[in-house]
């Protein structure tokens, strides 16, 4: 653990977000809220005394746009930068635009609700914050930072299959992907390497409700590739990436020998939902060594056991090698469980999924 607290400012021209975030912050004792400003003119105006470790930034503010201000930021000064949005479809795309430009991750602004979604807020915020300390924005260093809150076992969304039981032979190939911070550059990566023929993708992003289908849709607009926010009975298909909608959990299923996903509510999974560990542990029921599993970069361990549940059932285990991750976390734990056949650069991933497919199906 660090010895000095992260130093967090935190922009936004609500006075009431300013508050709520400070205190969801300061509870935790490696955070320390440095500092609040109502605007980037007076965000620019402290960084000149003190220069923080990590910001959280509010896109749309009087004066200045946060996205603005994040140019400059990341043109003069880099810096870790989250975005602190609102739930609209102007601020899911301002959020992707500024994630495009150089930001780390995306929250929701906090607010009042019941104690389980207050709390599930702090640990979302609180780890980004955390994920964004760590981060090496030249990709070059690994950022993981232990958590303490109690984690969640897919156990309570997804229980083990029964010891011995085998799911019908199928020749049909599935990718499961998962990510966390910096993922939504390196998926554009991973699926700007892939043929049109591709097998069908499934992929949980960490990301907040609201934001994934935005997410989606961008993806869709640049790649030939058909991408779109799962839902409910969605078929995996050959050229199809299906990614899990913020908030739920995304499971893999059969039916006859067709892939189909699953959404399903629950709790948290390795603090986090979706949880990379849930569509993993589905991804070993199901489809076995027909299935590659895919890690990218990502703090914390989400993912790492699923993956190692993949791997024992038989399927094909690739880890985003530490150089190329923002942060090396969920691929470093997934490395030492044993769980990962090969880690690689980022831009050799897809080569290799392909690869391996072509060569299962030979």
């Amino acid at each position: 653990m660090s010895k000095n607290p992260i130093q967090v400012l935190v922009v936004d021209d609500s006075a009431v977000v300013r508050e709520a975030m400070t205190k969801l912050l300061d509870e935790d004792p490696e955070i320390e809220v440095m500092g609040t400003a109502a605007d980037p003119f007076i965000a620019a105006k402290k960084m000149e005394e003190e220069v923080p470790d990590v910001i959280t930034l509010d896109i749309e503010m009087p004066r200045m746009d946060g996205l603005t201000f994040l140019k400059k930021i990341m043109t003069q000064h880099p810096l870790p930068v989250i975005i602190c949005s609102t739930l609209t479809e102007q601020g899911s795309d301002l959020s992707l635009k500024a994630l495009e430009t150089g930001a780390l991750d995306i929250i929701t602004k906090p607010r009042l609700g019941t104690k389980q979604f207050l709390e599930e807020s702090r640990v979302r915020i609180v780890d980004a914050v955390k994920a964004a300390a760590g981060a090496d924005l030249t990709r070059k260093r690994s950022g993981s930072r232990p958590v303490v809150e109690p984690k969640r076992s897919s156990d309570e969304v997804a229980p083990p299959s029964r010891p011995g039981k085998k799911v019908m032979q199928t020749t049909e190939k599935v990718v499961l992907v998962g990510a966390s911070t910096g993922g939504t550059e390196a998926l554009s990566e991973l699926l700007a390497s892939l043929p049109m023929d591709a097998p069908g993708l499934v992929v949980v992003q960490h990301m907040p409700e609201h934001f994934t289908a935005a997410f989606a849709e961008r993806l869709n607009t640049t790649f030939p590739l058909e991408v779109k926010e799962a839902e409910e009975g969605d078929s995996v298909l050959q050229g199809r990436v299906l990614i899990a909608p913020g908030n739920r959990h995304l499971m893999l299923q059969r039916s006859g020998a067709r892939y189909r996903v699953k959404i399903k509510d629950g709790p948290f999974v390795s603090r986090h939902r979706p949880s990379v560990d849930v569509l993993f542990r589905t991804g070993a029921r199901y489809a076995e060594s027909n299935a590659v599993g895919v890690l990218l970069t990502g703090m914390g361990d989400d993912g790492a056991q699923g993956l190692k549940e993949m791997h024992d059932a038989g399927a094909f285990c690739i880890a985003q090698n530490e150089k190329s991750c923002v942060v090396y976390g969920m691929p470093a734990e997934a490395v030492r469980l044993g769980a990962v056949d090969v880690q690689l650069p980022l831009q050799n991933i897809g080569e290799q999924v392909v690869s391996q497919v072509r060569k299962a199906a030979s």
